[in-house]
């Protein structure tokens, strides 16, 4: 997808397009407006209000994609941690390389 593409569309057709998709999953799982909606805990004109890109809170989208058993669309909101290499090699050099003798020194003598 191109991303000049996609920052260059307006926030009705983004959510036009979510609505779309919304629609098309719902069609392709063969399921009713009024079978997805009781299943997401709406009521069925929210969810044709939002089928029809006509908006709606992020908390309804995330009920709908739920009952649609699609939450792997959100993978991309993850924030994966990371280690940079220069962070690794301090932790690396810090690292034990030995174990320490068990004995105690004899002051006695």
């Amino acid at each position: 997808m191109d991303i000049a593409n996609i920052n260059a569309k307006s926030d009705k057709v983004i959510l036009e397009q979510m609505g779309n998709w919304l629609k098309e999953t719902r069609l392709r799982q063969n399921k009713t407006q009024q079978d997805l909606a009781e299943a997401a805990g709406i009521n069925r004109s929210t969810l044709i209000q939002m089928e029809s890109g006509g908006g709606g809170g992020l908390l309804t989208f995330v009920q709908i994609v739920r009952a649609l058993d699609q939450l792997s669309v959100f993978k991309n909101f993850e924030i994966a941690e990371s280690i940079s290499p220069l962070l690794l090699a301090k932790i690396q050099r810090k690292k034990r390389q030995r174990a320490s003798s068990n004995q105690k020194m004899d002051t006695s003598k």
